[in-house]
């Protein structure tokens, strides 16, 4: 079996193709067009910006970026960057836990996590190809003294609790690795945006979630407002600790969301959505059948949640001040494969406990971690209006740079360490490399400072057998950014491919029909996380993605919400 591992050579792909999902093989050329190809191919590699120049650019020069938000060259520019960063992702999916080599398997059984590169060959000399020690360092060891939180650090870009636990929230509907088969294993089945942890990952789940009557979910009306209905009233499966009545879990479409009041307060927010958005369905089309009302609602909160998360989420996570647009239309003129599988990489990428809190403060009362798990009266308590101010004012940590995740939630990240292990995923310079990034020639390079470079140092013995997930987090963050280069030039690619990638997006879905009329598809067009939770509430809180800005009067704590939002 090959031993290094292979490497990737640092290429500009033609937008209108996939990058290559083996090592790269230089085309056969011959004459005298050979010598002026690769010159061609030399020059335009040594003209080519680098990620952290192209970083600065749309961090930089808000003026100069409020005219092109106005212009044409919004599109053209959103269209770039979708179609050059989704092509780094091979479509159809290649190699999975079992198969490091291309195989009829890899394509065609959704319940492996794909992945971009093959493992790390069991024949190798060290556990990381080639390069390092024999033995890598102590999983425990490596959360201690790299990522145990010393002193709690904010975003600097202003990023809040109310993204936090959006992000918590609406990643749980393709990350449902399977305890049963192994971390290479997935339970969410659709590997993409389906609402799964809205309408449950499987038919039987989602019969036991339905009122079939109106296409609407049950719920239950507690002090006048809508909720998740209880166990009782739709038993499925959720995880409650023993000893809290089946009166006061709710049910919810997955099943780990009664761990957090802010998990719940979503799942709140979606049902109220989906009811709302029937309602207006039936009116429309007073013949409809449950089955019909329910279909279309469940495609048109699909599309509001990708409107959200590209104009808003992703906005607030790049900090850059080209506004993004999701529009499907950009795509249409270019190929592009309306599927997705959900890789492994990305999944172990995710894992973004540093953005949790020492604590959750709600109005004046301050909750430990041990007060706020598994509260399940919290939310009826507050009311989802008070939850959502209290969120949107409270700061999240930065993820990046090392040293923020909080001793309550350690065990996950150094359990993700221990996984990345069980899936020999390759080193982290193997993958900024096949991501078209300069690997790391030290680790005083990757830090960006000394002490904790000499630790690395020490434990693993070489930059080249830094592992994945380490790398991602210790990696010195963009200046006043939520985390480093990695993090952006890896995870932007698998997330853009998985929204754009959606059925809905295609030039068959894309259209009025699809969402009951022109009325379904200006809700899909027109959906912001504020029309989220102000349609569905009776007064308006403050709510973003972003903490209020100290220098800005963010208005009423409260108002009336309004149909025109």
């Amino acid at each position: 079996m090959f031993c290094p591992v292979p490497s990737w050579p640092r290429l500009q792909f033609p937008s209108s193709t996939p990058a290559p999902s083996g090592p790269a093989r230089r085309p056969r050329l011959s004459g005298s067009t050979a010598p002026a190809a690769e010159v061609w191919t030399w020059l335009r590699n040594l003209l080519r910006p680098s990620p952290s120049f192209l970083h600065f650019l749309l961090t930089h020069g808000r003026w100069f970026w409020e005219f092109i938000n106005a212009t044409f060259i919004r599109d053209t520019l959103m269209r770039l960057v979708l179609t050059a960063r989704s092509n780094l992702i091979p479509s159809p999916p290649t190699y999975n836990i079992a198969h490091d080599y291309i195989s009829w398997e890899s394509f065609s059984n959704v319940s492996y996590y794909t992945r971009v590169l093959p493992s790390v060959p069991q024949d190798c000399p060290t556990p990381m190809g080639t390069k390092g020690k024999k033995e890598l360092p102590d999983a425990q060891l490596l959360g201690r003294r790299f990522l145990l939180r010393r002193k709690f650090i904010p975003d600097p870009q202003g990023t809040n609790l109310m993204f936090a636990f959006f992000a918590q929230h609406f990643t749980h509907q393709f990350f449902k690795t399977s305890g049963k088969m192994g971390p290479g294993f997935t339970k969410a089945l659709g590997h993409g945006v389906d609402l799964g942890h809205i309408y449950g990952d499987n038919l039987e789940r989602q019969y036991q979630l339905r009122l079939f009557k109106d296409g609407k979910l049950k719920y239950q009306v507690l002090d006048g407002e809508m909720y998740p209905p209880s166990v009782e009233e739709a038993p499925v499966l959720m995880h409650y600790p023993r000893g809290i009545r089946p009166q006061s879990q709710m049910a919810v479409g997955q099943e780990v969301f009664g761990l957090l009041p802010g998990l719940m307060l979503y799942a709140t927010l979606w049902l109220r959505e989906h009811n709302r958005v029937c309602d207006l369905l039936k009116a429309e089309h007073p013949t409809w059948a449950d089955e019909q009302l329910f279909q279309t609602a469940r495609l048109i909160l699909i599309g509001e949640t990708i409107k959200i998360v590209i104009e808003e989420y992703v906005q607030q996570l790049s900090g850059y001040f080209l506004r993004l647009k999701f529009d499907p239309e950009l795509l249409f003129s270019a190929q592009f494969q309306y599927r997705n599988r959900i890789a492994m990489e990305f999944n172990q990428l995710y894992h973004w406990h540093p953005l949790m809190p020492d604590s959750f403060q709600v109005g004046p009362q301050e909750y430990s971690y041990e007060q706020f798990l598994f509260n399940t009266s919290m939310l009826v308590d507050y009311g989802v209006e008070a939850l959502v101010d209290a969120f949107s004012r409270q700061s999240a940590g930065r993820i990046g740079g090392g040293r923020n995740i909080d001793h309550h939630v350690l065990h996950v990240a150094v359990e993700a360490i221990k996984e990345s292990r069980e899936l020999r995923l390759q080193p982290f310079n193997e993958y900024r490399k096949r991501f078209g990034m300069r690997p790391y020639t030290s680790f005083q390079e990757l830090t960006g400072e000394t002490e904790i470079a000499a630790e690395l140092e020490e434990l693993y013995g070489d930059i080249d057998a830094l592992e994945f997930y380490p790398g991602l987090l210790l990696e010195k963050c963009h200046p006043n950014s939520i985390f480093g280069e990695s993090m952006i030039e890896i995870g932007a690619p698998f997330s853009l491919k998985g929204l754009l990638g959606n059925p809905i997006c295609s030039p068959e879905y894309w259209k009025p029909s699809t969402f009951g009329g022109e009325m379904g598809f200006n809700m899909v067009k027109t959906a912001t996380l504020k029309k989220l939770v102000c349609l569905n509430t009776k007064t308006c809180p403050y709510v973003s993605f972003h903490v209020p800005d100290p220098h800005q009067d963010d208005g009423p704590g409260v108002e009336r919400p309004s149909t025109e939002l």
